[in-house]
């Protein structure tokens, strides 16, 4: 992606009215992936029926806002496998700037993990060639089966919708939860933004319009009045 380590976010730096992640029923992609450890590991490289990966970092609000409702999910599913995937930082300032080396990804990942995120943390390269490859958007959900095949996704994490898909794939039955966008809390944007250091909450203000528009409300309408696509739980493709 061109600029993919921006050094100001700006609502250009995503394309809101597309996402182009693996879509459900089709293969997810397998990387070779850092941990925080420093190991090198597979993405798919999981042992329960279904892995939850969400996209993430530690400068993005929709992130952390999702981070206690993933909690109570690792805890309530035993039985599934939980990811994060470190991908670039959506809203850089001063304190946590844009990636310059990967060593520098790593610690922010690192920083993350001390904040008390029991996931697994998988690391993508300094490019983003996974991000790349699963949609590029800051925040998404992929619910993938043991075959390797994409049974859930989301493009903006929405916990709920998470928990009833899981729900309903253990019981052996497609997941068909929508995942409407809903905004995160004021109080922990606020946070996360001022973790980030200066010009990151300038930065978020002046694109939030932009924001409000193509997540909250067009998003929202256009998944309202679109049907669902399913797949069984054990899909082979």
């Amino acid at each position: 992606m061109k600029n993919y380590n921006y050094d100001e976010f700006t609502s250009k730096s995503y394309d809101l009215d597309n996402f182009y992640g693996p879509d459900i029923g089709e293969k997810a992609m397998d990387f070779a992936l850092t941990n925080t450890d420093g190991q090198t590991v597979q993405l798919l490289d999981f042992y329960n029926e279904f892995l939850v990966l969400e996209l993430g970092s530690i400068t993005c609000p929709l992130f952390q806002g999702r981070r206690e409702g993933m909690a109570k999910l690792v805890s309530l599913f035993p039985m599934v496998n939980f990811s994060v995937l470190y991908v670039r930082e959506a809203h850089p300032g001063s304190n946590i700037p844009s990636h310059k080396s990967a060593t520098e990804k790593v610690s922010c990942a690192i920083a993350l993990k001390s904040d008390q995120e029991t996931r697994t943390i998988l690391i993508d390269d300094i490019k983003g060639t996974a991000h790349d490859a699963y949609g590029g958007y800051p925040n998404a959900v992929f619910i993938i089966n043991r075959n390797g095949c994409i049974v859930y996704r989301s493009d903006w994490n929405n916990v709920s919708a998470i928990k009833k898909a899981l729900h309903r794939l253990l019981s052996g039955k497609p997941a068909n939860s929508k995942s409407y966008f809903l905004p995160v809390q004021p109080t922990i944007a606020l946070k996360t933004l001022k973790r980030s250091g200066q010009g990151a909450i300038k930065d978020f203000l002046l694109g939030l319009p932009t924001l409000i528009w193509k997540n909250v409300i067009k998003r929202n309408v256009l998944l309202f009045f679109n049907l669902t696509k399913t797949v069984s739980p054990d899909k082979r493709c």
